[in-house]
């Protein structure tokens, strides 16, 4: 099975890649998705993450408060760390789990979004890495008016990530996404003919 790790900082726009190439027929796994998997009432993350941060970061029904959480890590680096110590490595298993079904089953081509692959030096667990840049000034607009977040927030979430252009150079395949949504689906789609390619030849092997 070919294994391709889909990345890009954040606003990039990889997510909407995600979507396209699953749209397509492709098995994709979310690094979003598991991170609320994890912490889904009764699971052993959400217990975690109460015993770390407190009773303060539940609802009512016991599912975890979102913003809740947020609030206690936002601006606060060693929270933040705590809290990622805490869920990596159960979203790393998980992800684990999913791409070993896949081999098992016989597919040909899966697709993993990991935001922090180069961040979290997983780069080498995958066959093809395929980066998804937008340039700076275009992802501080997105993180600012389409989620809302301030300015100075949005910075301080994009000086935490190694810089797009480094991550280029260690990406096999890079998509641009500085233009529009149209103009990524017809990259995206190109790109996933090649690697389908790719897949139906190291089956044949």
């Amino acid at each position: 099975m070919l294994r391709v790790a889909l990345t890009g900082n954040v606003a990039s726009g990889k997510s909407v890649v995600a979507r396209i190439w699953a749209h397509a027929g492709i098995p994709v796994v979310r690094a979003d998705d598991l991170a609320r998997e994890v912490v889904a009432p009764g699971t052993e993350g959400l217990l975690a993450v109460k015993e770390e941060f407190g009773e303060g970061i539940l609802l009512e029904d016991g599912s975890l408060d979102r913003d809740a959480l947020r609030g206690l890590v936002f601006g606060d680096t060693e929270a933040r760390g705590r809290l990622e110590e805490i869920l990596h490595p159960l979203i790393g298993a998980r992800r684990d789990e999913w791409i070993r079904t896949h081999e098992e089953n016989g597919t040909p081509l899966a697709v993993a979004e990991i935001p922090l692959l180069f961040e979290a030096e997983l780069q080498d667990d995958y066959d093809l890495i395929v980066l998804v840049f937008a340039p700076r000034e275009e992802r501080l607009r997105r993180i600012v008016s389409d989620r809302g977040i301030l300015e100075n927030e949005a910075h301080r979430i994009m000086a935490a990530q190694i810089p797009s252009r480094e991550k280029m150079a260690l990406a096999d395949f890079v998509l641009e996404n500085g233009g529009t949504l149209e103009d990524l689906e017809i990259r995206s789609l190109a790109l996933l003919d090649l690697l389908r390619a790719r897949a139906r030849k190291g089956m044949a092997q």
